[in-house]
């Protein structure tokens, strides 16, 4: 029966250097393969062939609820200097009702490029979300 559904997106976890961290909303576990177009001079075929190029990952978006002295995102950001920045590794994880990791994406080299306050509204009700965006080198699925 454990089988029979899918599993719901709802419940996950994101670890970096051993803190848990929980989050709202991540997006952006993708990775895609670029496609090279090439044709030899003498071929039979006047169509070009395809074959598997450089891998592409996107920028990973982690959305999470703001906390009164908790600074760490503009922390971290603010170590990028020229060309260098403190990279981590994260292992994000979708979780099973029982609370154990079924499915782990580990991401490698991750930096911020972006952080992003909570928009400010005077009428609003809802909380303030703080959104932290991450580019990286890679992206492995672990099962």
């Amino acid at each position: 029966m454990a089988n029979t559904y899918p599993l719901p997106k709802f419940h996950f976890v994101v670890q970096w250097g051993g803190t848990r961290i929980g989050f709202s909303e991540v997006t952006g576990l993708d990775m895609q393969a670029e496609a090279i177009e090439y044709r030899e001079g003498s071929s039979p075929q006047y169509s070009k062939i395809k074959m598997p190029g450089m891998q592409k990952f996107s920028n990973i978006t982690l959305k999470r609820g703001t906390f009164a002295g908790d600074l760490e995102f503009y922390t971290w950001i603010k170590t990028i200097s020229l060309n260098t920045v403190e990279r981590r590794d994260l292992t994000i994880s979708l979780l099973n009702e029982n609370h154990d990791p079924v499915i782990n994406w580990k991401v490698i080299n991750a930096f911020p490029v972006k952080v992003q306050a909570s928009d400010l509204k005077a009428d609003g009700n809802e909380v303030a979300i703080e959104t932290l965006e991450l580019a990286h080198e890679g992206l492995d699925l672990i099962t």
